[in-house]
């Protein structure tokens, strides 16, 4: 059995809606995020066995199996085959899975996991069409599973979090990810990406300058909630891709491994509450592993709205200076089928700089799941 490791990851700058990233198709979105990887790894495209990507929204330019297209559009050898899959925000994390089980079975020794989504083109919901064709839930559907910003308040409402609680966790975000790219942290994991008018983008566009005073003037999403816009994840623009090796080939071709997976699941979460999967993660986890919470040194829990990581602390006892360190999607932003690899990235930058050894990533999804990781640096 060979034993995957993750060589390296990347991914664009994140670009608001509307932003800087709106005008270039998904497909060369992606196909940008897969070729800077091989560049940076050295790798022959012709060498990797398989590319896994993630996608939420299937629809219109992001249709057809987009990692594929990226993959032909950038000129890649047609014989490597490409598989795009939708486990909603979970989606790229899920890519790194799967490709690191076909490693681990002897299946490819090289894999490339991505993801991509181009929110501003292709907004969320619209692979849903006009209706001619059915909707996902049929008419006798009784589960109650609520709409993403119902169930972030349900959350809330559930660990007892305040409104001022979820705002200062929204001003975090921005001032760590700030921080961070000033203290140039990202720059390990950001490749550039020039535009056609010749602009060259290189930095996340989703940063705000806000208060306090300013997060608790927001309006709620839903009348008597208790997320906004500044305690929400940015819609946005963005690809991402991790190269994963067996590590015999790795280090015969002079690569060093940075990271392997300890452990990976995919799980159901409770419906009724849809984002408070992160929580059942980290006990599923622990449970493989035999490791408690104090043997992790550092956690990624996706910023979808500020009550989703919140709950993951407080249930974990989790302290907040080991939790998204460097800011999360409130700030950086949220491609929803790229996010997975940015985790990964982060944790594995952040563990090298503070000379750590173990994190864990979760990452909350749509249809009530959740996908989570323990990764050790290598």
């Amino acid at each position: 059995m060979s034993r995957p490791v993750i060589v390296d990851a990347i991914r664009t700058p994140y670009g608001r809606r509307g932003g800087a990233l709106s005008g270039l198709h998904a497909v060369d979105l992606l196909g940008r995020a897969q070729r800077g990887i091989l560049e940076r790894t050295g790798v022959d495209p012709a060498s990797i066995g398989e590319v896994i990507g993630g996608c939420v929204t299937q629809a219109g330019e992001q249709s057809g199996n987009v990692v594929r297209f990226a993959w032909l559009h950038q000129g890649f050898p047609d014989d490597i085959g490409s598989t795009t899959i939708d486990a909603q925000c979970g989606s790229a994390q899920q890519a790194v899975h799967l490709v690191a089980a076909q490693v681990a079975a002897g299946y490819v020794d090289a894999g490339i996991a991505c993801g991509v989504e181009a929110m501003s083109r292709v907004p969320l919901l619209a692979n849903l069409g006009d209706g001619t064709v059915g909707r996902p839930r049929p008419d006798d559907w009784t589960v109650d599973l609520p709409a993403q910003y119902e169930a972030a308040d349900r959350i809330a409402e559930r660990r007892g979090l305040t409104r001022a609680d979820l705002d200062a966790f929204g001003l975090r975000s921005q001032q760590r990810a700030r921080a961070a790219w000033d203290a140039g942290l990202f720059a390990g994991q950001v490749i550039e990406v020039k535009l056609p008018d010749g602009t060259v983008v290189t930095r996340d566009e989703g940063l705000r300058d806000t208060s306090l005073e300013a997060l608790a003037g927001l309006r709620t999403i839903r009348e008597g909630g208790l997320h906004t816009a500044g305690t929400a994840s940015q819609i946005s623009d963005g690809a991402t891709a991790a190269l994963v090796m067996s590590e015999d080939r790795a280090r015969a071709e002079g690569l060093r491994p940075r990271g392997r997976i300890v452990a990976q699941t995919l799980l159901g979460a409770e419906p009724r509450y849809l984002l408070d999967g992160p929580v059942r993660a980290g006990e599923r986890l622990l449970e493989r592993t035999g490791m408690s919470i104090g043997d992790i040194d550092l956690f990624e829990v996706n910023e979808a709205f500020a009550a989703v990581p919140l709950s993951f602390a407080r249930v974990h006892g989790v302290d907040e200076d080991r939790l998204n360190v460097n800011g999360g999607a409130i700030a950086l932003g949220h491609p929803v089928g790229s996010t997975g690899v940015r985790l990964i990235a982060s944790v594995l930058d952040e563990l090298e700089r503070r000379d750590q050894q173990l994190a864990m990533v979760a990452i909350c999804a749509g249809g009530a799941q959740v996908t989570g990781a323990i990764i050790e640096r290598v």
